[in-house]
């Protein structure tokens, strides 16, 4: 994981941008601890700050082309590069490093090419044969990028937010699975990124092939298994990231490292250690007190550059971790995010009231991801120069995934969520680990976790100061005392209104989804997104395997 800044349409002279590049590039530091380079021009500068991952001798960047007129900057991993390199026998690669096939696919293709590219990314390449630039980013924004401008109108890029607030005066989320290229007659991100299986319509008539499932599984880890450096896994002791480290352990080349967060006898403590003891990782249990936490809080938020309840919550045990993970010299993990989206695994698909809505919920889940689950693992490690990566959202898998008929992933009588997922991967893991219903990962790290943020934020808020929530946050007004606190605090660290507007808007409801209200009137009035204020689903237990159903449920 690294950290990027480009600054384009210059009217200002390079020597001068390049002084404020510096700064925001300083701001991004945690992300690239390793080395720091610079290119710098009066027609643009472009900025790097380094995680070593692939290719730690020879692979720092800025990349340039062989006669130096192309210049690349990169923040992410290309999983295919090898493939990609094999296809392009006439160009002659200076490094090792993953990114530097991007430059080499620009020189022989133009800008046509972000789609063979399987990663994770976000990127900011300028060519001075004609002055100019081309920015992408990856499919489902797993790597973070913001745009903006300053009042000269000169554009910057950025890998986070914090580079850009002060500088300029207009600031949004460089969309998912989009490009920009200033030759292009539009001058806004367009889309590279784009599926059938969209639709519904589409996958309305396919199959449900559990092995085609599983070896598309297992292909993405082995591809993200890529690393120069020690790495391992995120254990939290639920199903997604005991099935990833199950197949990591399987293919990994060195003995695989397993962490666990919590609070001293939290439920996914208990079941991480079940899970690693059957898989067979080298285990690592990390506790932090309610106070520990607390104390965190503010830093959390200035590093996730949100507000969101949910978000905050679940990042700050995995913040705790990563430093935990950073000391034993681990930098990069693998975790599970994705596949509730991906499978309908979130407790209110019990509620789906057939295929159609229930396939339409996952893409519209898969598409705000960036918002949430991947802007909290990548910035929740990245603050401690960890790089994260998540193969249930490897390009490859979801196309499997995504195109496997929705009828079958719905949760039924005998079936709980997920069911597909479980079946194929059950022989991986123990019957407790294979069938444990879904627990929101700020649940499962201990239930006083949630109870007291919500009783911190009741304390320190006062009635009067929360009364006038709407006036003094017009955008995104908070609907209860833990998000005014937790805007009281972003504010504090990014106090432009941009900033503020770069954050999605806050839900009132345990799901996040409004059109999933229409499912069952008891998700109506819920303000709290914890897994248990849906309690009428989460109390259901599942307990009793079968080998032909899967589950038999006992409410």
């Amino acid at each position: 994981m690294c950290g990027i800044i480009g600054a384009f349409d210059l009217v200002e002279s390079g020597s001068k941008v390049r002084s404020r590049v510096l700064e925001m590039a300083r701001r991004i530091r945690h992300r690239g601890p390793d080395w720091s380079g610079i290119f710098s021009t009066d027609t643009a500068v472009l900025a790097h700050e380094r995680l070593a991952i692939v290719d730690p001798q020879s692979g720092s960047q800025p990349l340039y082309s062989n006669d130096g007129q192309v210049v690349l900057v990169v923040n992410g991993e290309i999983y295919n590069h090898q493939e990609l390199r094999n296809s392009l026998p006439g160009y002659e690669f200076k490094t090792a490093s993953d990114s530097e096939v991007i430059l080499a696919l620009y020189l022989q293709h133009g800008v046509s090419f972000v789609e063979e590219l399987n990663g994770i990314f976000s990127f900011a390449l300028y060519d001075s044969r004609d002055g100019s630039y081309f920015i992408a980013r990856d499919h489902m924004g797993i790597i973070p990028l913001y745009y903006g401008r300053d009042e000269l109108g000169q554009l910057f890029v950025a890998s986070e937010l914090k580079s850009l607030e002060g500088f300029c005066v207009d600031i949004a989320q460089f969309p998912p699975g989009c490009q920009l290229y200033s030759q292009s007659r539009s001058q806004v991100p367009e889309r590279w990124y784009s599926r059938d299986w969209e639709s519904f319509d589409a996958v309305s008539d396919s199959i449900a092939d559990y092995s085609v499932l599983r070896d598309a599984l297992e292909g993405a880890v082995q591809r993200q298994l890529m690393s120069d450096v020690p790495y391992g896994v995120l254990l939290s002791g639920g199903l997604d990231s005991s099935v990833i480290a199950a197949i990591a352990q399987k293919y990994a080349s060195s003995p695989l490292h397993s962490f666990a967060v919590g609070l001293k006898g939290a439920p996914d403590l208990l079941a991480a250690q079940r899970a690693a003891d059957h898989i067979g990782t080298i285990h690592h249990e990390v506790h932090f007190t309610i106070q520990e936490g607390l104390d965190a809080i503010r830093d959390v938020i200035y590093h996730l550059e949100t507000y969101d309840v949910t978000t905050v919550r679940a990042s700050t045990p995995m913040y705790l971790l990563a430093r935990s993970i950073k000391s034993l010299g681990i930098k990069m993990v693998l975790s599970g995010e994705g596949s509730d989206e991906l499978f309908g695994g979130y407790l209110y698909f019990h509620k789906a009231p057939n295929a159609r809505e229930f396939h339409e919920e996952t893409v519209r889940k898969l598409k705000k991801l960036y918002l949430y689950d991947c802007l909290r693992a990548n910035k929740s490690l990245a603050a401690w120069g960890v790089e994260g990566r998540v193969p249930f959202l490897d390009k490859e898998f979801m196309d499997v995934a995504m195109r496997l008929h929705p009828a079958e992933k719905m949760i039924q009588e005998q079936r709980m969520e997920k069911w597909m997922l479980r079946k194929a991967f059950e022989d991986y893991l123990p019957a407790s680990i294979a069938w444990r219903q879904k627990e929101q990962f700020s649940d499962g790290v201990g239930y006083s976790w949630i109870d007291t943020l919500k009783a911190q934020a009741e304390a320190l808020v006062e009635d009067s100061d929360f009364e006038m929530a709407g006036a003094r946050y017009p955008i995104n007004t908070p609907k209860n005392k833990e998000e005014y606190y937790y805007r009281t605090i972003f504010e504090s660290h990014f106090p432009s209104v941009t900033a503020a507007s770069t954050v999605p808007s806050v839900k009132s409801v345990a799901c996040s989804t409004p059109e999933a209200l229409l499912w069952d009137a008891s998700f109506q009035g819920v303000n709290d997104p914890s897994g248990r204020a849906v309690a009428h689903v989460h109390k259901e237990s599942y307990v009793e395997v079968d080998s032909q159903s899967g589950l038999k449920r006992v409410g």
